[in-house]
């Protein structure tokens, strides 16, 4: 014969289990230093810095594109 087991205590140990997976996921994902966070953004400005020093044309470099409009 199989046990039996409480159904409403089964429920409540998942919903435990899975809230614990969620924190651990949110540690990982939101639990940075600010250290961590600096050098981050440092690091990300670094590269748009770079990406931008390699662009043929600035932007809001508008002038020659595309046709002028003319008055009617």
């Amino acid at each position: 014969m199989s046990n039996v087991i409480n159904l409403r205590q089964a429920r409540k140990a998942k919903a435990r289990a899975d809230k614990l997976n969620q924190a651990d996921a949110n540690r990982a994902k939101f639990g940075r230093t600010k250290a961590q966070r600096a050098a981050d953004s440092a690091a990300e400005q670094k590269r748009a810095a770079l990406l931008d020093g390699a662009r043929l044309e600035k932007k809001g470099d508008d002038a020659g594109e595309g046709h002028p409009v003319e008055p009617c």
